[in-house]
This record gives C-alpha cells, sequence and structure tokens, in this order.
C-alpha cells in the first residue's frame, strides 16, 4: 500500500533486500528446508543465554519499529491505532490488510495465548505482533500460511540488523516452521529465546529460483549447517 512504501523508516540498518518488491508475490518456501528450520527449533532449548544480546537488539529494533507504526503522521510515523484485543482477529490476512490501509491494526494479546514467552514481555511481543502483522505480512501483501509467512519474514527481515535478525527469525521462521511441518499446522510451539542455525536468518544465504514451482520464487538454502 502506497503510505507503507512512501514513508521511510527513520531506523534503517542497510539490510539488503533478498528479491525486488514484486517477487514477494512468488515467495514459496521449500518444504525441506521448512522442515530443517522446524527441526533446528524443536532442538533448540527453551532459554539460551548465547542468544540475550541478539535478543536485546532484536527488542530494541522492534520498539523503534513499533513507534515509527503508531507515530502521528505530521511526525514522520504512519499513524496506525493498534488495539491489543483478547481473541484472535483475523483467521486470514485480507481483512488485517484492508484494516492497514485504514491506519489501524487489532493485535491478539501474547497475554491471552497462555504460551509466555522466556525473554520477552508480554508487551514486547505485542509490539512484535503488531510490526510483523504491517511490515512482513501487510507490505509484502501475504497471507498466514506457510508460503505467506516465509514472504513476511523475507520482507520484515530487511528492517532488521543481522544481530537482531536472528532473533527474529526464531520468532517467525522457527515457530511457523515447527507449527506447520511438526504439529500438522494445529498448537502453536513452546516459545523460545534460542538462536537458529546462522543459514536459516540470512536472507542473502537464499537461492531464489524457479526450482520446483515454475513462475515462482522458491527458497532453498546453500547449505544447512549444525552450528551457530
Amino acid at each position: 500500500m502506497p503510505f507503507l512504501l512512501s514513508t521511510p523508516f527513520p531506523y534503517s540498518h542497510g539490510a539488503p533486500a533478498a528479491v525486488g518488491p514484486d517477487a514477494y508475490a512468488r515467495v514459496r518456501l521449500d518444504p525441506v528446508v521448512g522442515a530443517a528450520i522446524a527441526d533446528a527449533y524443536l532442538a533448540a532449548p527453551v532459554r539460551d543465554e548465547r542468544a540475550y544480546a541478539a535478543y536485546a537488539a532484536f527488542c530494541r529494533e522492534t520498539v523503534q519499529q513499533f513507534h515509527f507504526l503508531i507515530g502521528r503522521v505530521e511526525f514522520g510515523g504512519l499513524g496506525i491505532t493498534v488495539r491489543i484485543v483478547d481473541e484472535d482477529p483475523y483467521t486470514e490476512a485480507g481483512p488485517m490488510i484492508d484494516d492497514v490501509r485504514h491506519r489501524r491494526l487489532r493485535v491478539w494479546a501474547s497475554a491471552a495465548s497462555g504460551n509466555p514467552h522466556p525473554y520477552l514481555s508480554d508487551a514486547e511481543n505485542d509490539m512484535f505482533r503488531a510490526v510483523h502483522d504491517v511490515f512482513g505480512h501487510a507490505a509484502s501483501g501475504r497471507g498466514f500460511d506457510r508460503h505467506g509467512e516465509e514472504a513476511a519474514w523475507l520482507k520484515h527481515a530487511t528492517m532488521y540488523s543481522t544481530l537482531a535478525r536472528r532473533a527474529m527469525t526464531t520468532e517467525t521462521r522457527g515457530q511457523n516452521c515447527a507449527q506447520v511441518f511438526r504439529y500438522g499446522g494445529g498448537r502453536f510451539p513452546e516459545q523460545k529465546a534460542a538462536l537458529l542455525p546462522r543459514a536459516f536468518s540470512d536472507p542473502r544465504r537464499l537461492r531464489l529460483g524457479a526450482a520446483r514451482h515454475r513462475g515462482t520464487v522458491a527458497a532453498q538454502l546453500f547449505d544447512l549447517p549444525s552450528q551457530l
């Protein structure tokens, strides 16, 4: 939507865009990659002190994005009104994107999910849900299926520093892949404060091309390293 593209984010970290703007509509998550990410997430500890620096950076940058999101238009913000609600307000992305177009957004309260985060406060988690819906899903125009989540990660990742992006990837790619590939799209996995292998959080390590889906952008990793 035009105002998301025309209002510059004042805290750019210079992360490279992995694909051109029009290509987000064609992003697909390769199931082999998705399963590997899911296994890495489930194998990770609930808390890992090695992840805390990345999570601290992730929190700082998410708060900056949230204030840009809700900031008054005349002061350079997007002017979006965010309401925290006790039930999931969007079963699909269309109504959410329409709300954003009208500069409003509802966010399902983290406190209502019964799945507390080991590092983030409920307020910090709510802020991230808000900015990810806008800068990931609405900005890419993609929904909540596994391919839409991949496109949203790829889009939103460009707003984070390299360090913060590692935590952001755990919160998005890691959780989503675990839910889809190991829990059958049912229950949401336990939230964690841990890091996945570096390749999973680096858009530059993706090979983008029509590998298995003619006319699409299929995301595949060059390698699957076992170390942080």
